[in-house]
């Protein structure tokens, strides 16, 4: 074989995608079709990464935000060289292979982020890009650029349509993220056909609005127009990229291109082959002639990236080794030395100074203790800051260029601020937190799913909890939310009782590496409990025993939050053999062992009641069918909180009574 061509090497992407959809019988052959010539000119020419060292802190970050078209991205990986051989392409969409039928982060070398919800990939693209810049202004120096690395992500009509794709756009823009290159697959369909009906938006208006350099009119099918628009894009690092590729879906297949039918369903094997004689490509199934594999092969050179960074790197270290300490200790995903013993002395002096505040003030003054300890810790509220309680002293805007930079204004846009969270922990160096009501994690639960999906050590806050924030009514009282965000699979729940629990929250959620934490305060004040060390330990594992009885008790009372100090109220007044359960997070209870969980809630004692100011059937798992629920079975009401508790039930008196009914 001669030298290829670059539609050589861009039609081998093509039937790479084409054979693993036929193979799986399933799949989205269209997209990948489409843009195999712009991925094989931005991987070819720009993209810079080493396939041998897939985590290399410094390489450019891809993504592919319209997931579904995700064989394009298998198939780029395996040409490049990383550790994804022929036999996972072939095994597309099957059980437990590095394949899946949308990429995953934790499936595959070189998946960046877990994409598929249409958008969110787009949004965790402005996360990295962001992260980027905010490294580079803290530990770059003259001569020593360390944190110089590009985001590239593609995206499709159905990305734009999305109301994330708005939200982090218009972010993207005024943060001036110059290091942001976006490729719109601009084609015209999507599932249900030609989008002149449903999506005619003047879309490079709008970004050029956002404050985006855009280049329009570009042929997505012509390698050259393809490399002159992202010439056009790094010839300036001041404000982010939309590159506006005009291209055919399904392009190449006489029959299918251009049309919904090459969407989402395999072409079909003779079409496949009337694709292969309209293309040129001679070549049997997941057949690629070790020409174009050798052009495709970026292990040399991104070795020889790699090795040029480091060099640079040891430079830097020589220089300036605290900076380059705290980096690498940053980029490892470890925490200071230290950090645990402050953490200590910090929750025991809380107990001795027994504050009787809002826990919403509680996780401020948390943060106002772990923070200085924390340089990668970057936090932000969706407009909410002064009522989220999420500032601190040394907060600084991440709007400017101050090296210590920390705080994101998100503005009214939850759902863009949890996916770019959910980027910024999965770029490394940050922990991030973000903040809203708890009634508006509605507004971002698909991005907090996709933080527990991708093991993603973000941090979210949730505050004004329960019927407890008072006359704003049942719009902004959360009763199902809890609940809601506790069945998520692998995402913390954490819902503190007083000062003490809320840092011992806030520690959890630092700590914890392999997911996310969603730390739920309130807005009234909250009653001190007291604790021995022993039960100020156990706050740890997610529930244990705040008050007990002299023996066997006779009843369990259950609670979380606001609702902890009725049931120690409610247990004087019953007095006798009555325990007292604190279960700040039931997720991390849940994981305890059993000998622990049965010290806590022993099997025996079957007359329970819990007591949460949220919906009353997810406590039914704890009481069983001889226990009783203090919770709503309904929405709130606007009136002032002491009004609300007492109309719903959380009085001690009700606690009461339920537990003597039983």
């Amino acid at each position: 074989m001669t030298t290829p061509s670059r539609r050589d090497l861009a039609n081998a992407i093509r039937f790479l995608a084409i054979d693993a959809v036929q193979a799986a019988n399933s799949g989205h052959p269209g997209m990948p079709m489409g843009m195999a010539d712009i991925a094989e000119v931005l991987w070819n020419d720009f993209h810079r990464h080493n396939p041998g060292n897939p985590r290399w802190f410094n390489r450019d970050r891809f993504v592919l935000s319209n997931g579904h078209g995700s064989m394009l991205q298998y198939a780029l990986l395996h040409l490049a060289g990383y550790d994804l051989p022929l036999d996972e392409l072939k095994n597309f969409r099957q059980f437990d292979s590095k394949t899946p039928g949308h990429p995953e982060n934790f499936m595959t070398p070189g998946i960046e982020t877990t994409t598929g919800p249409l958008g969110q990939g787009f949004a965790n693209a402005v996360g990295f890009a962001l992260a980027e810049k905010l490294l580079a202004q803290r530990y770059n120096r003259p001569g020593f650029d360390i944190v110089d690395h590009r985001t590239w992500v593609l995206m499709g009509d159905g990305c734009l349509m999305e109301g994330i794709s708005h939200e982090a756009a218009s972010l993207a823009g005024t943060w001036g993220l110059g290091k942001l290159v976006a490729f719109w697959d601009d084609n015209n369909i999507s599932i249900d056909g030609n989008t002149d009906g449903w999506f005619t938006d003047d879309t490079p208006a709008r970004f050029e609005a956002y404050g985006w350099r855009v280049v329009r009119d570009v042929d997505g099918h012509d390698a050259a127009s393809i490399k002159a628009a992202i010439d056009t894009a790094l010839a300036h690092d001041d404000k982010p990229t939309l590159i506006c590729c005009r291209t055919t879906i399904g392009f190449g297949s006489p029959n299918k291109a251009g049309k919904e039918s090459s969407h989402g369903a395999p072409l079909g094997k003779d079409e496949i082959a009337l694709t292969r004689e309209a293309l040129g490509w001679s070549h049997g199934d997941f057949d690629v002639p070790q020409p174009i594999r050798d052009a495709w092969s970026a292990r040399e050179a991104g070795a020889k990236h790699e090795a040029q960074w480091q060099a640079l790197f040891d430079g830097y270290s020589a220089k300036f080794p605290e900076q380059a300490a705290e980096l690498l200790r940053r980029s490892h995903g470890e925490l200071p030395e230290g950090f645990a013993a402050a953490a200590d002395a910090y929750i025991a002096k809380l107990q001795a100074d027994g504050p009787t505040i809002a826990s919403r003030k509680a996780s401020q003054m948390a943060i106002e203790t772990f923070a200085p300890l924390l340089p990668e810790l970057v936090g932000g509220s969706a407009d909410l800051a002064h009522s989220n309680l999420t500032l601190w002293k040394g907060s600084k805007s991440v709007a400017t260029d101050d090296p210590d930079a920390n705080y994101v204004y998100y503005g009214v846009r939850e759902f863009a601020m949890t996916a770019i969270s959910n980027a910024l922990a999965l770029h490394g160096g940050f922990i991030p937190y973000d903040a809203t009501f708890l009634v508006f994690s509605d507004y971002a639960r698909n991005a907090v799913r996709m933080s527990a999906l991708m093991h993603a050590h973000a941090i979210h806050v949730y505050t004004h909890d329960s019927i407890g924030l008072g006359e704003d009514g049942p719009t902004h009282q959360p009763v199902e939310h809890m609940a809601s965000l506790r069945y998520i699979p692998n995402n913390d729940l954490w819902r503190p009782c007083d000062a003490v629990e809320s840092a011992v929250a806030w520690r959890a959620a630092i700590e914890r590496k392999d997911g996310p934490s969603c730390l739920v305060f309130s807005r009234q004040n909250l009653q001190h409990q007291s604790r021995s060390e022993a039960q100020v330990r156990d706050i740890a594992r997610g529930g244990y025993v705040l008050k007990d009885a002299d023996g066997t008790p006779d009843v369990i009372l259950i609670a979380t939050g606001s609702e902890v100090g009725l049931a120690m109220d409610a247990a004087a007044k019953l007095g006798g053999q009555v325990r007292v359960v604190s279960m700040p997070s039931t997720d991390v209870f849940d994981r305890q062992d059993a000998a622990y969980r049965e010290s806590v809630l022993p099997k025996a004692v079957r007359k329970r009641v819990a007591i949460e100011a949220g919906t009353a059937d997810y406590w039914r798992k704890y009481v069983g069918l001889d226990g009783a629920v203090v919770g709503m079975d309904g929405f709130g009401a606007s009136a002032p909180a002491e009004k609300l508790f007492p109309h719903f039930g959380f009085t001690v008196d009700k606690v009461v009574e339920a537990a003597q009914s039983l």
